[in-house]
C-alpha cells in the first residue's frame, strides 16, 4: 500500500491546497493512505478531521521577531516536535512526504529527510516562505504557482503545477442567480464582493463603513460584506438602523462558491489561495495585500497580476482613503472590468490538484 504525509497548516491558506492535493491523491489511487500532520492548536487540527483524514499535532511554534522569554520556549517545542516527527516517519513508514509551509512542515520534513525518504514542497506564494526555503535542499521536487522561483529554489526542481483550490469553488458559471437567492441579494443590481477572510481584515471594514453612504446613493450594485466573525458583533451593533439596504453584512461566507457566483468584483487581500481561486473564476479584482505577513510576500502576489493587467491594487495604507474613488471608477468602466477578467482568466493554472498528485505517485512507482 501507497504511503504519504502531507505536513503544514497554520493557514486556510496552507490548508485548503493540502485537502485538495490529499484528495486529488485518493481519486488517482483510491488504496492510498495519508496522513496529515499539523501544528497543534492550529486550525487544520479541526478542518483535516473534518475532511475525513487523520491528523497529528507537533507542538510546534513559530519565533517571536523580537527578543523574548518565549522563543527559549519556543525552541523546546522545536525540539520536542523533532522527536515526535522521528516517531511519526519510523512508525508511519511514508513513501512520501509533501510539506505545503507552515511550522509543522519543518520537522517532519527535516526528518524524512534524515531517513532517506522523497520530500515534495509546495509553495503556494511568488516569495518562497522560510520553511520551504530551509527545506529545499532536500526536496525531490518544488511544486510552484509563479514564474521566476529560480531565486529560492533549484531550477531542476522546480515544477511548474499552480495552485490546487477547493474543488467547490469552480462550479460556479451559470448559477448567479442561485447564489443571488442564497445571500438574499436584488439580482438586477451588479455585486461587489468584500471579503477579508474568515477572520476579517480591519482595514477593508475600514474602507467600506467609510464608503458607505456612497454606496447608499448607488442604487446600480450592492456590496456583499464580509466582515469577519473577529469584527462582526461589533460592527452590526454600531451600524444598526444605519446600513444602507443594498449593503449585506455577514460574519462569514456559509457558501463561497456562491458569493463568487454572484460577484461582479471582488475586493480581496492577496493571499495565493484567494488569487488562484479569482483567476479560475476570472473575477475582476482589486486586491489590498495584508501588511502583516512575512516579507510582504501578498504585495508580491498582487504584483504579479498587475504587472499584466489581470488585477488592480491598492495598499494597505491607502484603502480606506482610496477604495471607493477606485471601485466607483472601475464600475463605470465596463471596458476596464471586461479587460482584467480576459487578462485574469488567462493566468489561470488548471487541475493543479491533480499534477502535484502525479508527481507524488511518480515518486513512489521510482
Amino acid at each position: 500500500m501507497k504511503r504519504v504525509i502531507i505536513s503544514g497548516g497554520g493557514t486556510g491558506g496552507h490548508i485548503f491546497p493540502a485537502l485538495a492535493i490529499a484528495n486529488a491523491l485518493k481519486r488517482l489511487a483510491p488504496d492510498i493512505e495519508i496522513l496529515f500532520v499539523g501544528a497543534e492548536g492550529k486550525m487544520e487540527m479541526e478542518k483535516v478531521p473534518e475532511a475525513g483524514y487523520r491528523i497529528i499535532g507537533l507542538p510546534v511554534r513559530g519565533f517571536q521577531r523580537r527578543l523574548t522569554f518565549e522563543n527559549v520556549k519556543v525552541l523546546l517545542n522545536l525540539w520536542r516536535s523533532l522527536r515526535k516527527a522521528k516517531h511519526i516517519i519510523r512508525d508511519f513508514k511514508p513513501d512520501v512526504v509533501v510539506g505545503v509551509g507552515g511550522y509543522a512542515s519543518g520537522p517532519i520534513g527535516r526528518e524524512a529527510a534524515k531517513a532517506g525518504i522523497p520530500l515534495v514542497l509546495q509553495e503556494q506564494n511568488s516569495y518562497a516562505g522560510v520553511t520551504n526555503k530551509l527545506l529545499a535542499k532536500h526536496a525531490a521536487c518544488v511544486c510552484v504557482a509563479y514564474d521566476g522561483m529560480e531565486r529560492f529554489f533549484g531550477a531542476d526542481k522546480i515544477v511548474f503545477t499552480g495552485n490546487p483550490v477547493r474543488k467547490d469553488l469552480l462550479l460556479v458559471k451559470d448559477r448567479r442567480e442561485e447564489g443571488i437567492a442564497f445571500y438574499g441579494l436584488d439580482s438586477r443590481k451588479r455585486t461587489v464582493l468584500v471579503t477579508g477572510g474568515s477572520l476579517g481584515a480591519r482595514t477593508l471594514n475600514l474602507a467600506v463603513k467609510r464608503n458607505l453612504e456612497r454606496f447608499a446613493a448607488r442604487q446600480d450594485i450592492q456590496v456583499l460584506w464580509q466582515c469577519g466573525s473577529y469584527y462582526y458583533e461589533s460592527l452590526r451593533q454600531e451600524l444598526e438602523g444605519k446600513l444602507p439596504a443594498n449593503v449585506c453584512l455577514t460574519a462569514f461566507l456559509k457558501r463561497m462558491d456562491l458569493a463568487y457566483a454572484c460577484a461582479d468584483v471582488v475586493v480581496a487581500r492577496a493571499g495565493a489561495g484567494t488569487i488562484s481561486e479569482l483567476c479560475l473564476l476570472g473575477k475582476t479584482a482589486i486586491l489590498v495585500p495584508s501588511p502583516n505577513v512575512a516579507e510582504d510576500h501578498q504585495t508580491k502576489n498582487a504584483m504579479a497580476l498587475v504587472s499584466k493587467d489581470a488585477a488592480m491594487m491598492l495598499k494597505d495604507s491607502e484603502a480606506e482613503e482610496k477604495m471607493g474613488d477606485m471601485l466607483e471608477a472601475l464600475l463605470d468602466d465596463e471596458a476596464k472590468m471586461a479587460g482584467l477578467r480576459k487578462s485574469i482568466e488567462a493566468l489561470a493554472v488548471r487541475d493543479s490538484d491533480e499534477k502535484i498528485a502525479r508527481e507524488i505517485l511518480a515518486l513512489i512507482e521510482k
